[in-house]
């Protein structure tokens, strides 16, 4: 999925034009963001839940030398999806 997809899907439900519709896309995807930087966490019902995890710093090995790199601690998204979802798909 991509924000065009979003974009077309907002643009057919309530018939504006593709500039207002990419703006609404533009919008939801940036007000998720901001949910997950302040809260950590974002649940659309029905959907699923967005949550940002931490992340150690590791080992790991580079795939070309083989020879042991270090990563450094960071965050990621997690997704998980709600039982609606589960059983729709």
């Amino acid at each position: 999925m991509s924000k065009a997809f979003i974009a077309a899907v907002i643009q057919d439900s309530i018939n504006c034009t593709g500039v207002a519709a990419n703006k609404a896309a533009a919008d939801l995807m940036d007000a998720i963001v901001k949910e997950l930087k302040r809260d950590g966490g974002f649940t659309l019902p029905s959907f699923g839940t967005f949550t940002v995890k931490k992340t150690k710093a590791r080992k790991a090995l580079n795939p070309r030398t083989g020879e042991p790199v270090k990563v450094k601690a960071g965050k990621t998204v997690r997704f998980k999806a709600s039982p609606n979802l589960k059983k729709a798909v």
